[in-house]
């Protein structure tokens, strides 16, 4: 795997400003996305093939960008 950023220590993410946290989740490839994901929800399906398995399909970048920022909006009370 092939990274194009440097994924920064995973609870980094969780302590950002809205706007800083949209900025740098769009900086990640899909790839880090799911690294990410699979370490903040252990019991989600974010690996392409527990995803097929399961679901039928993979996740795309939009997708995971989205799911990571809502998992850290909920966890930080913020709403839209």
């Amino acid at each position: 795997m092939e990274q194009t950023s440097q994924l920064k220590p995973y609870r980094f993410y969780i302590d950002l400003p809205k706007d800083i946290l949209v900025d740098e989740v769009n900086k990640l490839s899909r790839e880090e996305l799911i690294e990410w994901l699979s370490w903040n929800d252990p019991n989600g399906i974010y690996r392409d093939e527990d995803s097929f398995d399961e679901l039928g399909n993979v996740m795309s970048l939009k997708e995971g960008r989205e799911i990571m920022i809502r998992q850290i909006s909920e966890g930080q009370g913020i709403k839209d």
